[in-house]
């Protein structure tokens, strides 16, 4: 099985499943954080979260493959995502 992925894709998904997912988990954080974003936000929050929810999964030594499996880290990434920016955005 070749595990090689590309600085565009998620494991187990394409490019346009990476931007439905992208969508999707920053639609659910900015949900979950009482935010409201339009959609080119939802989905860089999205994107920057697979990456956040990604690298954290790896460090914990969790597999996740599939449309679910990312949805799932891309979306507890982009909680973390928004969780710091609001920290940040209030300190000023």
């Amino acid at each position: 099985m070749d595990n090689t992925y590309g600085i565009m894709t998620m494991p187990g998904v394409g490019f346009f499943g990476m931007l439905v997912i992208g969508f999707l988990a920053g639609w659910i954080a900015e949900r979950s954080m009482n935010r409201d974003h339009g959609l080119l936000t939802n989905i860089l929050v999205g994107i920057a979260g697979s990456f956040v929810g990604g690298t954290l999964a790896g460090l914990m030594n969790v597999m996740y493959y599939g449309f679910v499996g990312n949805l799932i880290v891309a979306t507890i990434g982009a909680i973390i995502v928004l969780f710091i920016f609001g920290r940040s955005q209030a300190s000023r």
